[in-house]
C-alpha cells in the first residue's frame, strides 16, 4: 500500500489486489453482519403503518454487533430499547451506505484511488466498522494489546492480529490526510 496522500483535494492512495481483496472480503463480512442484525427484526405492524423501520428492542448477542451497535443509554434499560427501536434501523443504513461507498471506490484488483472529502469520510467509517469487529475477535481493549507469547506464529489470531494492525494503519493514513 502507498500511504494516503492529500492532493488538489483529494486523498489518494494505491493498493495491492491482494491488500484491495482483504479490504473488500472484510467490509463485505460487516455488511453480512448487519444484513443479519437487519433480519432480525419482525415486522411491527405500528411499524408498516408509520412507514418506521422495524427493529429488535434488544442488544445484540453477538459481542462484535453489540461493539456496532451498542446501546443509547446505558443507565436505564427501558429507554435503551425505545432508542434501539426507533435508531438502530439509521445507524445500520448509514454503516451499510458508508461499506458501499468504500467498496464502490475501491477497484477490486488493486490499484490506485482518489476519494472526494465525503467518500474519504466513509472510508474511515468502514474501515473503523472492521477493525471494531477485529477487535472484539482479538479482545482488544486498549493501543497497548500485544499478542500473547504464546500464540501460534502460522494461527489465525496472528493472522488476524496482522490484519487489524494493518487497517490501522490504512486508516491512521487517511485520518492524517484529512486532517491536513
Amino acid at each position: 500500500m502507498r500511504t494516503f496522500n492529500k492532493r488538489f483535494g483529494r486523498y489518494s492512495a494505491s493498493f495491492e489486489r491482494e491488500e484491495a481483496t482483504l479490504i473488500s472480503d472484510l467490509v463485505d463480512q460487516v455488511r453480512q453482519m448487519l444484513a443479519g442484525r437487519r433480519a432480525e427484526s419482525s415486522v411491527d405492524p405500528l411499524a408498516r403503518l408509520t412507514g418506521m423501520a422495524p427493529a429488535p428492542a434488544s442488544a445484540p448477542k453477538d459481542p462484535a454487533m453489540a461493539r456496532l451497535l451498542p446501546d443509547f443509554h446505558a443507565s436505564d434499560a427501558e429507554f435503551a430499547a425505545g432508542m434501539r427501536m426507533l435508531r438502530e434501523p439509521d445507524l445500520i443504513a448509514l454503516k451499510d451506505s458508508n461499506a458501499i461507498r468504500l467498496l464502490d471506490s475501491l477497484p477490486r484488483g488493486g490499484g490506485a484511488v482518489h476519494l472526494d472529502g465525503p467518500t474519504a469520510q466513509a472510508w474511515v467509517a468502514a474501515l473503523n466498522d472492521v477493525r471494531l469487529a477485529l477487535g472484539v475477535r482479538l479482545d482488544i481493549t486498549d493501543d497497548d494489546y500485544e499478542l500473547p507469547p504464546d500464540a501460534d506464529p502460522e494461527g489465525m489470531e496472528v493472522a488476524i492480529f496482522a490484519t487489524y494492525r494493518w487497517l490501522s494503519a490504512v486508516q491512521d493514513s487517511l485520518v492524517t490526510a484529512l486532517l491536513d
